[in-house]
């Protein structure tokens, strides 16, 4: 692998880490915002924590798509993929 590969793939890592973090602050600062219009328009009726929930389910997997190693589709895998299709086409 050359020096221009090693750069590519560390600055797609860091460009994932960095998605997985704008998100963490998105997820926050949108349920933070809603759960202040359900206290001020609604406090006898928590709805807020539907959106807290899922949004939070999606924000989990997430992080263990970005920060845990030997992902099942990651993009070490995504990488063995093409390099075999690839294979496959130079055989015809």
């Amino acid at each position: 692998m050359d020096e221009q590969e090693r750069y590519a793939r560390a600055r797609r890592r860091v460009e994932e880490i960095r998605g997985f973090y704008e998100h963490l602050v998105l997820y926050t600062a949108v349920n933070l915002v809603l759960f202040g219009i359900n206290m001020l328009f609604s406090p006898d009726s928590l709805w807020f924590y539907w959106v807290t929930f899922f949004w939070g389910i999606g924000v989990v997997l997430h992080g263990f798509g970005v920060f845990v190693e030997g992902r099942i589709f990651g993009r070490d895998w995504e990488e063995k993929k093409i390099r075999e299709f690839m294979e496959r086409e130079e055989r015809r």
